[in-house]
């Protein structure tokens, strides 16, 4: 049984973060810390993000179940697959990785006001992007960037951070260009982190924390 009040841990300069299995039952694990490429490679490869707002002290998630989506499961509706047959939008990567998180910064949120995605957060997604952990997908229109996505690629698991759209089914371009060059590199899944329909109707599932966490391990995920 969860225990609803569990007390959250507030961190300090030291680089480490508490078990997954003290988060609350929203999936509150952590308070405080910093933005350092140190500190959010640890948190990602524990099964732990950042998420918070502008006027907020940095809050660390881990919820249970997780959102995740299998590469090889991708739901592809059969008018999206004409969209992508008809070639009007081109897929690219790593080519404006600060413009696709900036857009998804600024992108709406139905039911949320403002954005998770603050200044100190893009500075730091981006010192990622120039090491080499983040990266994005863009989708092009006549020249315009006009969706794409962007993520941390453990080496087995991509964990995407958010995604944006201006045009019809752009957003959904990459991340099924995305989950194709998974499949092929033999990736286990794409972490989307929480629920939502528009990703459901993807293809994303949820499973138990414990297995989310097994398969960043590198162990075979036995799920159905």
């Amino acid at each position: 049984m969860k225990n609803e009040n569990r007390p959250i841990t507030f961190l300090d300069d030291r680089l480490i973060f508490p078990p997954v299995e003290m988060a609350n039952p929203e999936g509150l694990l952590a308070v405080g810390g910093d933005l350092s490429p140190e500190r959010l490679i640890l948190a990602y490869r524990n099964g732990i993000f950042p998420w918070f707002s502008e006027d907020s002290l940095i809050l660390w998630w881990s919820p249970d179940p997780r959102m995740v989506l299998f590469p090889s499961r991708v739901k592809v509706s059969r008018s999206m697959r004409n969209t992508l047959n008809r070639g009007i939008y081109k897929v690219t990567r790593d080519h404006a990785f600060r413009e696709v998180v900036e857009a998804c910064a600024k992108a709406p949120r139905p039911g949320q006001n403002g954005t998770w995605i603050t200044g100190k957060m893009i500075e730091a997604y981006i010192e990622l992007h120039r090491k080499g952990i983040a990266h994005s997908y863009e989708v092009w229109e006549d020249g315009e960037l006009v969706g794409g996505l962007y993520g941390l690629d453990l080496g087995h698991v991509f964990c995407g951070e958010s995604m944006f759209s201006r045009s019809r089914d752009a957003s959904k371009c990459a991340l099924i260009q995305l989950a194709e060059d998974l499949k092929e590199k033999k990736y286990s899944l794409i972490d989307c982190q929480l629920h939502t329909t528009h990703l459901e109707s993807l293809g994303a599932e949820l499973i138990p924390r414990s297995d989310y966490l097994n398969i960043l391990k590198g162990k075979d995920y036995r799920g159905v």
